[in-house]
């Protein structure tokens, strides 16, 4: 694990952050940034005031299917408890003492999880929440030397992203969205009631392969950047109604 980014590679990707004029900028950046710290995970994760949510990372997409699937945006203690504090919080701070948290906890390990943590929380207009946080898998001391050796970059580099994710996210393009196929609107919506990728499947009686390509098809129509994003998008613009 690196225990600093030499200025110049922090300013290379800063300044491509900057510039990115698609959603898709804040994910390289966030692979960029992994790779330079040498950390396991780095994920940017929007929460709007109405419970919509998307985000960037490097978690699997394995895992990120499984959070959503699960529902467990309502349990995770580090969403809870950084919803609470306005600094920066080391995940072992956290309460994991519950029945639910700890079995979360061990869901996450299995699906590559570090089991060390640290987010910085973010709060933006009409109630706005977004965490920035930093996931890797090593002893207590030398997590304590990384992140305090790195916590003014990494709180700067917190609210670049959110500033470029409030600056993307308006519907500001004045070319209207590809419209959707009649199985794309069946995905999505089935999607934004709270289907899991299985039932849906199973509901419109194809394969979950299948379905993988009507999602990502959408999206991209969407203009998305995950699968959560364009539910959102496509539930705001009125493309599906639940």
């Amino acid at each position: 694990m690196g225990y600093a980014m030499t200025t110049s590679s922090l300013d290379g990707i800063m300044e491509q952050l900057e510039c990115a004029d698609a959603l898709d900028g804040l994910q390289t950046a966030s692979e960029a940034l992994r790779n330079h710290y040498q950390i396991d995970h780095l994920v940017y994760h929007w929460v709007s005031s109405s419970g919509q949510q998307y985000g960037c990372g490097t978690y699997c997409p394995d895992w990120v299917a499984r959070y959503l699937d699960a529902g467990y945006l309502r349990i995770d203690p580090v969403i809870v408890g950084c919803y609470q504090r306005f600094h920066p919080v080391d995940w072992k701070r956290l309460d994991w003492s519950s029945k639910a948290a700890r079995a979360f906890q061990k869901d996450a390990l299995e699906h590559g999880v570090g089991n060390q943590g640290y987010s910085i929380p973010i709060r933006g207009p009409n109630g706005q929440f977004a965490l920035f946080t930093i996931n890797h898998s090593c002893h207590d001391e030398a997590w304590a030397e990384f992140t305090e050796s790195n916590r003014r970059q990494l709180i700067l580099l917190a609210h670049a992203f959110n500033q470029k994710a409030l600056e993307l996210e308006p519907e500001r393009s004045p070319m209207a969205a590809q419209a959707l196929s009649p199985r794309e609107v069946d995905a999505m919506t089935l999607l934004a009631v709270g289907y899991s990728r299985a039932q849906v499947a199973d509901t419109l009686s194809i394969s979950e392969n299948t379905l993988r390509v009507y999602i990502e098809s959408a999206r991209h129509k969407l203009g998305a950047l995950n699968t959560t994003h364009a539910v959102a998008k496509a539930i705001s613009r009125g493309v599906i109604v639940v």
